[in-house]
Formats: structure tokens, sequence, C-alpha cells
């Protein structure tokens, strides 16, 4: 199995960030620049990226973090999302951070930030600085993301002094879900842009400036295993509904996820779905009816591919959703309604 690695404070750090006029508080800028388009024989448009033009766009928006932990230092990227000086970000980036500090492109001085709230369960941080009148990034329509487009991935790689560093690549895939230190993400683009450490939370940009994703893990090479530009970025789609509900939590707790009361395990016949190894009592799986056996194949309708697929999908929900789950059962599709609760403390 390819391992899969969130970067961790000191290692990684990096955000995305967006802006969509319906989400955010101020109007979007506009992207400066349209797409390249070169005609072939048949007709067809292909949208063709000039990274020189997408850099000059984006660069006002995209910050390196430098974050101070006990015993280390986190480094990073972010993306300004508002003009008053919302950044989005990583969770892992920032996460136990003691203080908190941003630099802006053309700046030789850090800025201090706060942390706003933080999804520990989608791996995404909303920080803030003092000012006005800062260039917020703008998010691509997560509609318009296709397989094989060519993208961008900005950010501060290895923490390097200077400028950002700028990897091209394509969308290899749509729509992955791993698991990471303490986050099952979901609705992930997969890119073979390069990703390194300190890209982490970096933007995933398309040919018009616009954010598409953030950039959060990468596949490595495991003892029998190998992988290659394989890099993982949050879509927007995700990450869109995250920002508004680190802005209400504001100040206040981490969000809560939902529990579903379970143990799974990946299928092993090479088929889609998550197997039920084990339901605990008095947990919403078991008033729902799941049995221990059951083959989860799909939540509210979306296909699940693996037990990390179902974890990323109830940690997705809070308490008091509900969710209707379908499991196949000695050869019968069977949909459970069921109302999730709080995780209990360990």
């Amino acid at each position: 199995m390819v391992g899969i690695v969130a970067w961790v404070a000191g290692l990684t750090g990096a955000l995305v960030g967006g802006q969509v006029s319906n989400w955010l508080d101020s109007p979007p800028k506009s992207a400066s620049d349209e797409p390249i388009n070169v005609s072939d024989p048949s007709g067809v448009i292909e949208t063709r990226l000039d990274v020189g033009k997408v850099i000059d766009h984006i660069a006002p928006s995209v910050v390196t973090i430098s974050a101070d932990m006990d015993g280390g230092q986190s480094v990073g990227t972010g993306v300004i999302v508002s003009s008053d000086g919302e950044i989005l970000t990583n969770g892992h980036v920032v996460n136990g951070a003691t203080q908190i500090r941003v630099r802006l492109a053309g700046e030789t001085e850090p800025r201090e930030a706060r942390l706003l709230a933080t999804d520990p369960g989608n791996d995404l941080a909303l920080l803030r600085m003092s000012g006005d009148g800062f260039d917020a990034a703008v998010f691509a329509d997560p509609d318009s993301i296709r397989l094989g487009d060519e993208v961008v991935a900005i950010g501060f790689a290895l923490g390097l002094d200077g400028d950002p560093s700028v990897t091209l690549g394509i969308i290899s895939a749509l729509d992955r879900t791993i698991g990471t230190e303490g986050a099952f993400l979901d609705g992930l683009i997969q890119t073979d842009a390069a990703i390194s450490s300190g890209n982490s939370g970096g933007p995933l940009v398309n040919a018009r400036g616009e954010v598409v994703g953030i950039n959060t893990a990468v596949a490595r090479d495991t003892a029998t295993s190998a992988a290659t530009n394989i890099g993982f970025a949050i879509s927007v789609k995700e990450a869109l509904p995250v920002i508004e509900e680190l802005r209400a939590q504001s100040g206040g707790d981490p969000r809560a996820e939902g529990y579903l009361g379970v143990e799974l395990d990946d299928r092993r016949d090479g088929g889609q779905g998550a197997v039920v190894t084990s339901v605990q009592d008095g947990t919403p799986a078991a008033a729902a009816g799941v049995e221990s056996g059951d083959l989860v194949v799909a939540a509210d309708g979306a296909a699940i591919d693996g037990a990390t697929g179902l974890i990323a999908a109830i940690r997705d929900l809070q308490p008091g959703d509900s969710t209707t789950i379908t499991v196949m059962r000695d050869g019968t599709r069977i949909d459970l309604t069921v109302t999730l609760t709080v995780r209990p403390e360990d």
C-alpha cells in the first residue's frame, strides 16, 4: 500500500485560498489574463497554461507561513482569501503553534497572524493578519475542473529563502480519498506537479490563475511499493464550505465531527466498498441496524471506495446530521438511515 504522508509541523506547511463572490465578504478580483488557446486541426480548442502569467497573477495572494512550535518550527504556505487579511492554510501547519508569522510577496519583514479557527478532520485552518486592501485569490468553479487540465503548484518548498517554488503538471485524477495523520480526506485532486515539504497548503492553480485545490499531501515509497509524482490537493468543492464553517467557528472550539460507531476494513477481492468488522453497542450504527459483515457501498448515494472513504464521508458531517448508508448484506442492497452523534472521548 502506498504510504500517504501529510506533512507535519517542522516538515511542511501550506495553504490554498480562493474567493467566490457569494462565499467571501469582498468581491473577488477577476483573473487578469485569459488562458492561451491553441486550435488543433480537428477544430478542438485546448487550453495551454502560461506559467509566467499565472504566477504574476496569483503571487500577491500567496504568503509564506512560519509557525513556532514547542521544540521546533513549521514552515508552509498560505493563500489570502479576503481583502481584510483572512488566510487559509492546512491545519497541520499551525496546529499547536505558539506564534504565527506570514510574509507577503515582495516584502522582507513578516507580519503577525492569529489563528481564527481550525478543522482538524479536513486539515484546514483560517488565519488573520491585520490590515486591509490585500489581494484575495480567486477560487475556480468546481464544475470547471477536468481530468488532464494543466495546473501549477506554488509554495515555499523546503522553506527556501526568496520567492516560492513553481512546478507544472496536470490533474491526474479526481475524487481521491486518503488517510493522513489525524485526518481522512476525500474529494481530493491528484496531480503530478512536484510537491515538496513546505508546499503544504499552497495553491494548485489553473490556466486562469484560479485556485483549484490546496496542496496537502504527497505519496511516498514504501517497502512494498513505489510512488512517483503523486501529490494531492484538497479540491475547492471541499474547501469552500469549510471556509464558511471556519468563519462561523472563529474563536470557538474546533468543529465537532460526526460519529458512526463501527470498525472497518477494506475489501480484499478487488471490489469497492468498506467492510464492517464490528459495531459498537449503543452507537448510531447499532441503532440504525448496521451489522458486522455488512459491505458499505455508498453514503448518501455517493460510492464508497474503501474504509478511508467512509471515514472521510462521516467526518465531513456533524453530530445531529443524518446520512443514508447503503450496504450489501447476503446479496441484498439495503439503505439504512443513521443519525450521527458526538465522538466519545478516548
